[in-house]
This record gives structure tokens, sequence and C-alpha cells, in this order.
């Protein structure tokens, strides 16, 4: 497999809160998705022409189209900017993957046909053919509907299979993880397990010359997994009320031993970018090493210890009624289930 490169596009996510209704946010988004193309082909051709290898992968900043639902109630907010697996969104962000002949990787809202009035925040990779051919449901949310919120009807539509998704693709096998997820190591084992090579990361977060949280932590999931990290965060988010810049920079590629390949400053850019070298990272992997830490894992030890502990977190199915229906929460309903687990984390004495 030949080396090629990805490029972490920065981009400014554009709020659909402001919009004068569903047709405007709809227009809104589209327009967007639109103008992705040209972002896309301009970087490529400066990134190829500089002396990099062929652009085969761009990740895109979580919810670029979209923002977040900020006071929208969740139905409103389904309406307003859900993608449908075949909607028109998908459709145009497909015809883009297949006339510059590329794969993309990004982050929106989407609903589903078994779970009405409800959206999940989902990442996505398109391939060069057009088709989305991963869909990961973010599983670790502060303020959304979790495929573990209703585990046991998703799990009838999707399968078990569906909750840490991996791809293989001629350029290598992908996977995706959505935003402060990457602070939470078991998101990216539990794909690396399943042989995720290159994690395709969406953010929107604060960008700082500080070591934040998130930075520690993309190296670290790198390292600890022996896998590629492309991150993109968002350029700020316009049409909301929070400062433009607030989440802003940082965009970058880190290698699987950790380092830090490439990073971007403040703005729109596609200066996050860098060579993915699969086969060098497969060689890696199957080599004895200390710092193999891949392979030097043993989940049988610790398995006893998440199952103890798994009583006193947070339960799954707690939106599914007593006849297994999903409901939709409020908003309040997501404070209301984390005090309840820190009740029980206090009662316990682990906190």
């Amino acid at each position: 497999m030949t080396p090629y490169t990805a490029i972490a596009l920065q981009l400014t996510a554009q709020s659909v809160e402001q919009a004068a209704d569903t047709a405007a946010a709809r227009a809104q988004i589209l327009n967007q998705i639109n103008g992705l193309e040209g972002n896309i082909r301009s970087a490529r051709i400066f990134v190829e022409q500089y002396g990099g290898s062929p652009v085969k992968l761009v990740v895109l900043p979580e919810y670029v189209f979209t923002s977040y639902p900020g006071r929208i109630s969740i139905p409103d907010f389904a309406a307003r900017a859900g993608f449908a697996a075949d909607g028109p969104e998908y459709a145009a962000l497909g015809g883009i993957a297949q006339r510059l002949g590329l794969f993309i990787a990004g982050n929106a809202y989407e609903t589903d046909r078994h779970f009405p009035d409800f959206y999940f925040q989902t990442s996505f990779i398109v391939a060069p053919s057009g088709d989305v051919i991963l869909r990961y449901r973010r599983l670790l949310s502060m303020f959304a509907p979790s495929p573990h919120d209703v585990l046991d009807r998703y799990i009838d539509a999707y399968g078990p299979d569906a909750l840490f998704p991996v791809v293989e693709t001629e350029i290598g096998r992908l996977a995706a993880i959505a935003s402060e997820e990457i602070l939470y190591p078991e998101i990216a084992r539990c794909l690396a397990f399943k042989g995720a090579e290159v994690f395709c990361h969406s953010s929107s977060e604060i960008g700082s010359p500080l070591a934040t949280a998130k930075d520690i932590a993309k190296r670290a999931r790198a390292f600890e997994n022996a896998a590629w990290v492309v991150s993109a965060n968002t350029a700020g988010i316009s049409g909301s009320a929070l400062p433009l810049m607030s989440a802003d920079g940082n965009s970058q590629i880190v290698a699987p031993s950790g380092k830090l390949l490439a990073q971007s400053g403040s703005g729109e850019t596609f200066t996050a970018f860098a060579e993915i070298d699969i086969a060098h990272s497969r060689a890696q992997r199957r080599r004895p090493a200390m710092i193999n830490s891949l392979a030097r894992q043993r989940p049988g030890l610790f398995a006893p210890a998440y199952a103890a502990a798994d009583a006193q977190f947070q339960a799954g199915n707690l939106m599914l009624d007593g006849e297994g229906r999903p409901h939709v929460p409020d908003r309040a309903q997501f404070q209301a289930m984390q005090r309840d687990v820190i009740e029980k984390l206090a009662k316990a004495g682990v906190i």
C-alpha cells in the first residue's frame, strides 16, 4: 500500500439556530456543502504541488454544517438539521467525493427511521464511489441521545457491530471518533480491537498554544493503539451567540508513535496535512517490541473490573419506556442522568 496524504480541513461551522425556518436551514446546509468542493480541490492542488503524495482522505470538523442544537428541542432540531441516510445532504457529499476521487470523513446530526423525532450525532465516511461506507453514532454525549440510551432497540435494528464500526478500504482500515470521545480511551481501543488503523476525528474545541486535554488525548490514543489520528477542528462557529472564534485552531495529524506531524493555527485552513504510511504502521504493529502497546494489551485482565463497576455508572435504555418504545427526552433529562451517576459513585465511595 503506497503512502498518501490526509488533510484535516479546518472550516467555520455555520449554525442553523438563527435560520428563519426549516426550509431556510436546509438551504443553508446544502449551500455550504456545495461550497466544500472548491475548498477541497484547491487544498489538494496545493498539497500535491507542494510535493506531497496524492490526497486520498479529507476529514471535516464536527457538525460543520449546522453547529450544535443550542436551545432548540430535540424534535425541532431533528426536523431542521438532521440528515436522513438517503437525504440530499449525503447525496451532495457523495457527489463531491466521487468527482474528486477521495474519501471524505465528517460529522453531522442524523435522523433515523427507527427512532422518530430523535437525532444521533453521527460521524460518517464517504468513499470515492459516492457511498456512505461508515456511520458511527456518538456513544458518549452530554446533551444528545446516544445509541446506548435506546440500546436494545438499536441493536435490534443494526446489530452489535454497529456500535464500533470499522471499514476496510484501499487506504487502510478507517474508523471515526466524535469530538470529546477522544478523551475516552475505551472508544479508540474498541475500534482498534476491530483493526482500525486511522481514526478520523471531527471536533469543535477550544484551540490553544497550551496543551489542551484533547491535544494530549489525541497523541495518547495514537500511541496506545498504534494508529493514525486525523483530527479536524472548526475555525469558529458563525451564526450563534458565542464569540466567533471560541472553537478554533489546532487541527492536527498524529502518527502511531504519538508524534505530532502537522498542526494548524487559527482560522480556515488546510495546513494540517501529512503523509499516511499504512504499510509502515502495519509493520510496526507486527513487530515484538516494548512500544507495541496494542499487542501488549490483556483485555481479559480488565474485563472483571469493568463488569463490576457497570452498575455504578449510566445504565442503557434510559430513553425506552416500559414497553421498549423510544421516548424523546427533554433537555433536563441529560443532567438528571449524570446527577444519578454521581450519586451512585458517591454512595459507593468512588468519589
